[in-house]
């Protein structure tokens, strides 16, 4: 796994133990505070109690209401409390749960990056050159006087290629170590050269092997079914002979290795009846730096890109084939989705509040039915489609929020609330029309409260709350 694939940064992690440590602390912290303010509150209307001892009227119904009250907020502080204590773990544990998934998709798209990295293979146009005397001048300083001295100087020219026919097949196999493709390359070029001028007959064909090889073999050229051989080590420029008007053929043949692409390059040379082939045994292929090739022909196993250059052209990037990656899409949607899960949560728990009697130990089961949901679906996420998972794990989350009601009345109230407050709203956000699925939702779940509150079309009774 590469070391650049990184988690969310300053977002908190459950799996360091620093971070797991300081939540620990605060969230101690903010209970002690809680259980503070109960308790002060308790002892202050103790002591308003001991003050009117004498007034016993006035004693008795101020204590009976704020015993009443103090009661009733006890019974919502308590779901107060468990809501904070669904929400608060539910956080971090949404927050790990994202980082974990983001430091996955980095490593998967570091990983296919990893398979197609490497340097090309890069086979550059050979060049017939030749040498010509030209004259030039210069002037010098010669016992104090200006004197203009004319000589000749040897310069470098080059004849352009008649005519290129090259093949290329390109076998892809996969370096074990680093988990990286490399080519296997078997060229052969035939090169025409036809003497268009009058008084020089002496040129060199140059010829270089493949740039970014790993691995050069059976390297050799032939002309007019003769090889050649190098005069120095190292120097692929041949020295031949051909008298104006006639013309000569070399053939370039060998078999490389290298990385995961191909690629011929004219060097600035104009190209003339120049017809490329090259046939990759692999998929998927295919053709590299823009330059379409003229006709690419498929059976499932192997692909043949051709270019053709009839008339004089000038082709400034290189061309030829590489592998295809398949496009890794939709990254990033996982984790926004967990980052904004809590207010979902919240969401969904006050239209669960607000469409059906709620007892302490159904939103307890609610909110935890609710986390494992999203647990699952971050796991199930990585090996089938996000929105299909989320489908399927709607389906259960539905069937067991329907154990919500005692009755069937309530049971529908539940579900219309959690498809509005859950189901549609993390559907918005694994969809590319998140804007407009989130208003649904949420114009869904202002007609059902209206429905529910305003206009009493749907009424339930206090013996539709399961206690």
């Amino acid at each position: 796994m590469s070391s650049s694939a990184q988690g969310i940064p300053g977002l908190p992690d459950l799996t360091h133990p620093i971070e797991l440590v300081q939540f620990g602390t605060e969230a101690l912290k903010a209970s002690l505070l809680l259980v503070f303010l109960i308790v002060a509150l308790g002892i202050a209307i103790a002591l308003i109690s001991f003050s009117l001892r004498r007034s016993q009227p006035e004693q008795l119904i101020f204590i009976g209401e704020w015993a009443v009250r103090y009661s009733q907020l006890l019974r919502g502080l308590q779901h107060l409390t468990l809501v904070l204590v669904l929400l608060v773990p539910g956080f971090f544990l949404c927050s790990t749960l994202s980082n974990r998934y983001h430091h996955w998709e980095q490593a998967k798209v570091a990983q296919v990056a990893e398979s197609v990295a490497g340097e090309k293979l890069e086979q550059f146009a050979p060049q017939v050159r030749y040498s010509i005397q030209e004259p030039y001048s210069y002037t010098t300083q010669v016992d104090g006087k200006i004197v203009k001295v004319n000589e000749t100087r040897e310069i470098n020219r080059f004849l352009m290629l008649a005519g290129s026919q090259i093949q290329v097949k390109l076998d892809q196999s996969v370096d074990v170590p680093g988990r990286s493709s490399i080519y296997r390359a078997d060229y052969t070029a035939d090169y025409k050269v036809v003497n268009q001028l009058k008084d020089i007959n002496n040129f060199f064909f140059e010829a270089p092997p493949p740039n970014g090889s790993i691995l050069l073999k059976s390297y050799k050229i032939e002309r007019d079914g003769t090889r050649l051989q190098p005069t120095n080590p190292g120097d692929y420029g041949f020295p031949f002979r051909l008298q104006p008007g006639e013309e000569t053929t070399f053939r370039v043949t060998y078999q490389a290795r290298g990385g995961p692409r191909w690629v011929y390059s004219a060097g600035g040379q104009m190209l003339s009846n120049f017809r490329l082939i090259a046939i990759a045994n692999f998929a998927p292929a295919n053709f590299a730096s823009g330059i379409e090739p003229d006709e690419i022909k498929s059976d499932g196993r192997s692909t043949q890109f051709t270019w053709k250059f009839d008339d004089n052209v000038s082709v400034k990037n290189p061309f030829g084939v590489f592998t295809n990656t398949e496009p890794i899409g939709n990254t990033g949607v996982i984790p926004r989705l967990l980052l904004l899960a809590p207010a979902i949560f919240l969401w969904w728990i006050l239209l669960l509040y607000l469409s059906l009697p709620m007892s302490f130990k159904n939103v307890a089961i609610a909110g935890s039915i609710f986390f494992a949901c999203l647990l699952t679906l971050t796991y199930l996420a990585r090996v089938i489609n996000a929105q299909l998972a989320w489908t399927l794990i709607s389906i259960i989350l539905l069937i067991l929020t329907w154990g919500l009601g005692a009755s069937r009345s309530a049971s529908l109230a539940a579900i219309v609330a959690t498809i509005a407050g859950a189901v549609l709203p993390i559907f918005g956000l694994l969809v590319p029309f998140s804007g407009l699925t989130l208003s649904l939702a949420g114009l869904l779940s202002a007609v059902w409260l209206a429905v529910r509150h305003w206009y009493s079309w749907y009424n339930l009774h206090p013996e539709d709350q399961r206690l």
